[in-house]
């Protein structure tokens, strides 16, 4: 099996600590209580991208890329214990959208004004107009000229 050369150029210390990141990403290990709160506090995501950014700068790659999915879990993992939401929280679904908004707009009542309007009001509700034929037949001038322009 050959080993890649990132992985061959990595110390003890390296090693290590890459076989740490990968059991706390694998396993269930829960946060321990008294910490949950500093890790999902904002002094503590600052702490968590400082140790981001000096392991890119002053160990392997692969570990500094490694540690992303590590700060992520810590922070998911103390959020479920110490209920405060840190990471993004998941969309609502399209129903529970639809009842939040009928709960916010519901339906439209007739005011006293329109009620009356509709019981008076003859639009609608006439007759036809009945057309009657007349022997009448409107003149008019020719109107070719009239103007000043």
């Amino acid at each position: 099996m050959k080993v890649p050369l990132s992985l061959r150029t990595m110390s003890v210390l390296e090693m290590t600590l890459l076989a740490m990141m990968i059991i706390y990403i694998v396993l269930p290990l829960r946060t321990p209580a008294w910490l949950a709160p500093y890790v999902a506090s904002p002094l503590g995501m600052v702490v968590l991208f400082c140790i981001t950014v000096s392991l890119f700068v002053y160990t392997n790659p692969v570990l500094g890329v490694l540690y992303i999915l590590v700060a992520y879990e810590a922070l998911r993992r103390s959020t479920s214990i110490s209920g405060k939401v840190v990471v993004v929280q998941n969309t609502p679904s399209q129903e529970k959208k639809d009842v939040d908004l009928r709960l916010m707009n519901p339906p439209k009542e007739k005011t006293i004004e329109e009620e009356v309007i509709e019981v008076r009001a003859p639009i609608g509700k006439a007759v036809p107009t009945e057309y009657i034929n007349s022997s009448y037949k409107p003149v008019a001038d020719k109107l070719e000229g009239a103007s000043l322009v």
